[in-house]
């Protein structure tokens, strides 16, 4: 969850947003996004991964189930306590925010962002710092501004305080212009799971067998997975110093020139060389 957004989740909406998935609505929301979420990452065990925004932990639990080397980050104090009650140590979880994550580059085999990009003011920030940590994927999920249930808590936000008030919902076509925004033009794999309001969710499950999840605009909940390649790798630690023998051996003034140019050319490679998610 972003800063900005820490007087929402105190410890009372801690608890009850945690309890919610205990009801039959919120059980069968967890099962169909989990699907998704696996269908379309395929995480393996033995991958590390990063949960931003990771709440009270459920998709943490879901992973550390697979075998994966979990971590999460999240703003709120409260919803982390409930993930540590959960989890115990099993897990590194930290406090923190989406757009400054304390890590090191190339730090996770994924990242994922979970129902956390809605809640922050500067999103083409969070998915920078996302691709900054990521070795191999990223995986955003959002809330869909084209569903019924997103209509519906947008208009209920206008009548009554509610978490979503705060939230902002996305389309398809506007992650994937901020992946690309950020990234480069690249390919992604997405999909979406819940097409009808969530107290007909016994109607959606039965419509979920005719209705396909990918590449469908039109659910309430949006996953999209983006894996990022490396065209080339960078001079990380060039020389600055001409090798002490290269004059006496005959080396030419343009080899000479372009040794003292390489921490330059280096530089402007990036520090992480160049990187794009997977094209088309």
């Amino acid at each position: 969850m972003n800063e900005t957004m820490k007087p929402l989740f105190d410890e009372d909406v801690a608890r009850r947003y945690d309890g919610w998935f205990l009801s039959p609505a919120g059980r069968y929301v967890e099962q169909v996004e989990n699907e998704l979420i696996l269908d379309l990452l395929r995480p393996r065990a033995g991958q590390s991964i990063l949960d931003v925004g990771c709440g009270t932990g459920n998709h943490l639990l879901l992973f550390h189930q697979m075998g994966l080397d979990v971590s999460g980050i999240d703003s709120s104090e409260p919803m982390l306590r409930v993930a540590r009650d959960k989890l115990g140590h099993r897990v590194d979880l930290r406090l923190g925010v989406a757009e400054d994550l304390p890590y090191d580059d190339n730090s996770f085999d994924i990242v994922a962002l979970i129902s956390s990009l809605e809640f922050s003011l500067h999103p083409f920030r969070a998915l920078s710092e996302a691709f900054r940590v990521a070795r191999a994927q990223v995986f955003v999920a959002v809330l869909n501004r084209l569903s019924a249930n997103g209509v519906q808590r947008k208009v209920e936000g206008l009548f009554r305080s509610t978490l979503y008030r705060h939230a902002r919902f996305y389309s398809i076509w506007e992650i994937r212009y901020m992946v690309r925004r950020v990234l480069g033009v690249c390919g992604v794999t997405w999909g979406s799971v819940i097409w009808l309001p969530l107290r007909f969710h016994g109607w959606d499950r039965a419509l979920a067998g005719w209705v396909p999840r990918r590449r469908n605009p039109f659910g309430a909940f949006l996953g999209m997975r983006v894996d990022i390649l490396y065209t080339h790798q960078a001079v990380l630690n060039p020389l600055t110093a001409r090798w002490a023998g290269a004059e006496g051996a005959g080396a030419s003034p343009g080899a000479l020139a372009a040794w003292d140019r390489a921490p330059e050319q280096a530089e402007s490679r990036g520090r992480w060389g160049s990187r794009e998610g997977s094209c088309p």
